[in-house]
């Protein structure tokens, strides 16, 4: 059984194009979210992020630069959330001179969802500074997840697994 998904919606003060690169380059995601990243943003490609020692792992399912992408996601390692169990999609609006950002991250179990709020909204908000400066080091946003079956990094966009 999935919990409903987790949805976010923030305001970032630069246009669409900008934005998106924001999700498809690995210098520009490492600014708001992770240490390390390898992106191929093409169907199929892979989508690997390691988010405060979290290895989140998966591929982009779809594309339609600058307003809209899909991708699968988990964690490596993991029996709760494996690499490509849950759906992140992301829909990019324009909005004056700015873009509205709508994430919704579908599929996740019942017990992954309040983790990932969490992280979203922290990951999320971190977005709309880097995109137009410097959001500093990132400073976390709650306790290590504590699952025995799995390393314990400080969480990254939701439970480390």
């Amino acid at each position: 059984m999935t919990a409903e998904p987790v949805t976010f919606t923030v305001h970032v003060d630069a246009p669409c194009e900008r934005v998106y690169e924001y999700f498809t380059r690995p210098q520009a995601i490492v600014r708001w979210m992770g240490e390390y990243a390898l992106l191929e943003p093409e169907p199929g490609g892979r989508f690997t992020v390691d988010v405060q020692g979290a290895p989140v792992r998966g591929r982009f399912l779809y594309l339609d630069p600058p307003h809209r992408l899909v991708i699968s996601w988990g964690y490596a390692g993991s029996d709760r959330l494996p690499p490509g169990a849950s759906t992140v999609e992301v829909r990019l609006t324009a909005e004056g001179t700015g873009t509205r950002v709508d994430l919704e991250h579908r599929d996740l179990p019942p017990a992954e969802q309040p983790g990932h709020a969490t992280g979203w909204t922290h990951y999320l908000t971190r977005l709309g500074v880097a995109v137009v400066g410097d959001p500093g080091p990132d400073p976390g946003m709650g306790t290590p997840n504590t699952d025995a079956t799995a390393p314990t990094p400080a969480p990254g966009p939701g439970p480390a697994r």
